[in-house]
């Protein structure tokens, strides 16, 4: 029994190992309004860090092949590759993600 548990605990584990994707080149565009890591510092930019990394893909395909209508998103877009995007997706999705914590007295 005591193997079984160490075996599971190891198992476990190792997404934790995994390293870190690697900032892909094109996210330089991004920090121009998504902030460094993904974190925005203006509200009417959304926050990429800690996204899901599939929800973060379908968006980009979508704004590159106009489904999802933004002017300044699509005109970004629609130069990535799918390779891009993945590697765009990888990467804002394995940054922490700021903890937003609604006021519980409007403060």
């Amino acid at each position: 029994m005591k193997r079984l548990t160490l075996i599971l605990a190891a198992a476990f584990a190792l997404p934790a190992f995994a390293e870190a994707p690697a900032k892909p080149e094109k996210a330089v565009v991004c920090a121009a309004c998504h902030g460094e890591t993904g974190v925005s510092t203006q509200p009417i930019y959304p926050n990429l860090a800690g996204q899901y990394r599939n929800y973060l893909e379908h968006a980009l395909h979508e704004y590159r092949d106009g489904t999802r209508k933004a002017a300044i998103m699509g005109a970004q877009a629609a130069g990535l590759t799918d390779d891009d995007i993945k590697a765009l997706a990888a990467y804002f999705a394995a940054q922490p993600g700021p903890l937003y914590t609604p006021s519980v007295h409007g403060k």
